[in-house]
C-alpha cells in the first residue's frame, strides 16, 4: 500500500493521502460519509493501479480517517474543497473519479468544477443531495426539532461502534451544493453501480441520477442482493472492470 502523506490546507488542517505514480488517466477514489481511504474498494483499486501501471490517488476529507480536524466541523462544501485541493495539487492530466455514497456527490461536484479534466466518472451507490433528501427527509418531527435546537443529532451507526453525528450546519450548508434540482451536464461517460438491497441509499436513487444526467454515455448496473458497500470479491471485480474500461 502507498505511503500516507499530508497535504497542508492552509488553515492548520491537512488532508492525508496516498498516491501511486503511473500513466494517465489518474484514478481518484472519493470515499463516503465517515468512511476512509483504507476501505476495501480504495485499497483494491490501488492494487489494480499498481499492477496496471495507472496513477491513483486516495485521500481522507477533513475529520475523516487520518486527516486532521473534527468530523463535526465538516460540510459538503469543505469536503468538496478538500477533494479539489487533492486533485489540483496531487494529480495532472485526465481523471477517472470513483465516488462511493457521499463520495458520489463530491465526485459530481468536482466534475462540475473541473470538467476539462474528466475522462470518466464511476458512481457507487451515489448519494447526491443526501443531506436534504435522505437525512432531513428521514427525520421524525421530534428529531428534526432536536437537530435545529441543539445543532447536532446522534444516531447509532451500523458501520461503527461510535454513533453517527449529524449537524444542522451540514444540512444548511449542503443546500448550497444540491445537484438534482437543476440540469446536470457532464462531458464524460458515467457508470452507476448500485446494490438492490442497499439499506442506506435506495437503488432507485441511481435511476433518478441517471435520468437527470446529461452526459455522452450513462450506463447503470444494478446488483441483485448487493448491499451499500458493494465490497464482495464479485463487486470489486465488477468495479475494477468498470474503471478499467473508462481508463483505457
Amino acid at each position: 500500500m502507498g505511503r500516507v502523506e499530508q497535504l497542508q490546507r492552509g488553515d492548520g488542517n491537512y488532508v492525508a493521502y496516498a498516491r501511486t505514480q503511473g500513466k494517465s488517466p489518474t484514478v481518484v477514489f472519493l470515499g463516503g460519509f465517515r468512511s476512509d481511504m483504507t476501505g476495501t474498494k480504495a485499497v483494491a483499486l490501488e492494487a489494480w493501479a499498481e499492477k496496471s501501471g495507472h496513477a491513483f490517488l486516495r485521500f481522507d476529507y477533513l475529520g475523516h480517517g487520518q486527516s486532521s480536524g473534527r468530523f463535526e466541523d465538516g460540510t459538503i462544501g469543505r469536503w468538496k474543497e478538500d477533494a479539489l485541493a487533492a486533485i489540483d495539487s496531487l494529480t495532472d492530466g485526465k481523471l477517472v473519479l470513483v465516488g462511493s455514497s457521499m463520495g458520489g456527490w463530491l465526485s459530481l461536484l468536482a466534475a462540475q468544477a473541473r470538467p476539462e479534466r474528466l475522462a470518466g466518472l464511476v458512481l457507487i451507490a451515489a448519494a447526491p443531495d443526501f443531506t436534504e433528501r435522505m437525512l432531513l427527509g428521514g427525520l421524525s418531527p421530534e428529531d428534526r426539532a432536536i437537530l435545529q435546537r441543539d445543532g447536532r443529532l446522534e444516531r447509532p451507526s451500523q458501520y461503527s461502534p461510535e454513533p453517527s453525528v449529524f449537524t444542522w450546519k451540514l444540512i444548511e450548508e449542503g443546500r448550497n451544493h444540491l445537484l438534482l434540482d437543476k440540469p446536470l451536464a457532464l462531458p464524460c461517460p458515467v457508470r452507476l453501480l448500485h446494490g438492490q438491497s442497499d439499506p442506506d441509499v435506495p437503488w432507485e436513487y441511481s435511476l433518478q441520477i441517471a435520468k437527470h444526467l446529461d452526459a455522452p454515455e450513462v450506463i447503470s448496473t444494478f446488483v441483485k442482493g448487493g448491499d451499500h458497500r458493494l465490497s464482495t470479491p464479485a463487486d470489486i471485480a465488477r468495479l475494477i472492470a468498470t474503471v478499467e474500461e473508462l481508463a483505457r
